[in-house]
């Protein structure tokens, strides 16, 4: 029996949308005062007009659809599906009205990009967007990232009854502290102490590049919202590559891979055991995984290319992090990555199928879910060698002790499938538009595991079946599906009541 809304809930659902349409109106208020306070008029008017139009929607859904009961577990998903969508649009507004897009679709990709932490883009002269306008691109990525649903949560003084389903729906499976408000600014309090730290480094090494002061401090700011969200977004086209700088480059590589760690990890490191990071089986799969690849990676690169070993080591590094943090800088070019051997990008591709931690800012099959599926195909291996009358109990460590359960690693694979058939569905359809495999496979990966590294398909010069295609990849996969299939069934529901 599938759960079929009653037109009571909807209502509220539609009114706490109403809501978020009204917060994030408030929000747009902090690009327009940079841009007041930049004297960037235009940019000012284009969020000013953003505001207008995204509060009087807000009103509108306040008006016409009061709350009128508390949201049933199962209706919160389809809220949290429905927010990832909207928003994004409404978010597109600004960006639209800036002129660096050829379409409205083009917008609302690299708004949908920016909130999933995803990073590809299709804006056009971006290094001559106004700063209050690339601030606000690294702005919705850094709201993103911890979650449009934490960020409500945050300013909430108490839980109701269905915020655990909108806490799980935006892909949050662990609560770090008793409550959920508690656990949403716990998980606050941890990005902006990293915010103020990250950015004052960057700032500085970015000073040391040689860049002006107005520049070093606003890109210290956006690299630090795109690496530690592993969002990838940056504010000139060359990417990391723009400053020419190893120590931003290491600076870099150190904020997104504390992004990709688990928030219950940072917990622990703040006010427990930081020797749980040793134990843990996320971060002891990431060493093993990144290992491997990373020296899979460097022997192809040896084979194919002329570089100096030095160069290789950083090029390779650098790829191999970005991708599998989910974060997306690169310091090559386009031409530069795509110059590299089918067998390389073979392990970039799985690096950024993998990702980070669970409960992360990262993307992909996560690391919990690859340890689970290892562990179990060893429990299974240890059952054929040793005599029945033996009992065999897998064990794994995060935060504690657990015992391997079927039902854990039955969720693990059904992600893991659904990840799959994401990254060769995208595959397909872009051969099917003509596209090789290799590039396409990698491009709908990046796409569906919110990365952000690019062959360069994606440009506004792709067709629109290819755009639509890439949006819903980004949209499923930051919600990890579990939001969307459980939609699904609710609006089937509703055409069947």
């Amino acid at each position: 029996m599938i759960f079929s809304p009653s037109k009571e809930s909807i209502s509220s659902l539609l009114n706490l949308l109403g809501r978020l349409l009204c917060l994030l109106g408030l929000l747009f208020l902090v690009p327009a005062g940079i841009a007041l306070f930049l004297g960037e008029v235009p940019a000012l008017f284009d969020f000013l007009i953003s505001l207008f139009i995204t509060e009087t929607a807000g009103l509108l859904f306040l008006l016409f659809f009061p709350y009128k009961q508390d949201l049933d577990y199962s209706l919160a998903f389809l809220l949290v599906a429905l927010v990832w969508l909207i928003l994004p649009f409404f978010s597109a507004l600004p960006l639209w009205f800036s002129g660096h897009f050829k379409s409205f679709l083009d917008a609302f990709f690299d708004s949908m990009s920016g909130f999933t932490t995803t990073g590809l883009s299709l804006i056009r002269d971006l290094d001559h967007l106004f700063y209050s306008h690339n601030f606000f691109r690294h702005f919705i990525m850094f709201l993103g990232g911890q979650g449009i649903i934490i960020v409500a949560l945050s300013f909430s003084q108490k839980a109701s009854s269905y915020g655990v389903g909108l806490y799980v729906g935006e892909a949050r499976q662990e609560r770090i502290l008793p409550s959920i408000i508690s656990t949403s600014r716990f998980i606050w309090t941890v990005t902006l102490v990293y915010f103020i730290i990250g950015s004052l480094l960057l700032f500085f090494l970015g000073l040391k590049a040689g860049l002006p002061y107005k520049k070093a401090l606003f890109h210290g700011i956006f690299l630090f919202m795109a690496g530690f969200d592993t969002g990838g977004f940056t504010p000139q086209t060359l990417n990391l590559g723009y400053y020419h700088s190893l120590s931003l480059e290491l600076a870099t590589l150190i904020v997104m891979l504390l992004g990709s760690l688990n928030f219950n990890l940072h917990y622990f490191l703040w006010r427990k055991n930081p020797k749980e990071i040793l134990k843990n089986i996320e971060t002891r799969t990431f060493f093993i995984s990144f290992s491997l690849l990373f020296i899979f990676l460097n022997l192809t690169l040896a084979l194919n290319s002329k570089l100096p070993l030095l160069e290789l080591f950083r090029k390779g590094l650098y790829q191999i992090l970005t991708a599998h943090t989910g974060c997306g800088f690169s310091n090559l070019t386009v031409s530069q990555l795509k110059s590299w051997a089918e067998g390389s990008l073979v392990f970039i591709i799985i690096a950024m199928a993998l990702g980070g931690g669970v409960g992360s800012t990262t993307g992909g099959i996560k690391l919990m879910r690859v340890g689970l599926l290892f562990k179990s195909i060893v429990a299974e291996v240890k059952t054929w060698i040793f005599p029945a009358q033996v009992k065999m109990q897998e064990k794994y460590h995060h935060l504690q002790d657990f015992l391997l359960e079927d039902r854990r690693v039955k969720l693990a694979f059904i992600v893991f499938f659904f990840y799959l058939l994401s990254y060769l569905g995208g595959a397909v359809i872009s051969v099917l538009l003509g596209y090789p495999f290799l590039p396409a496979l990698f491009e709908s990966t990046s796409a569906s595991a919110n990365v952000g590294l690019t062959l360069g398909i994606t440009s506004p010069q792709m067709p629109v079946l290819l755009k639509l295609t890439y949006i819903i990849q980004m949209w499923t996969g930051r919600l990890e599906f579990i939001s969307v299939i459980a939609s699904l069934g609710i609006i089937i529901s509703l055409f069947k009541k």
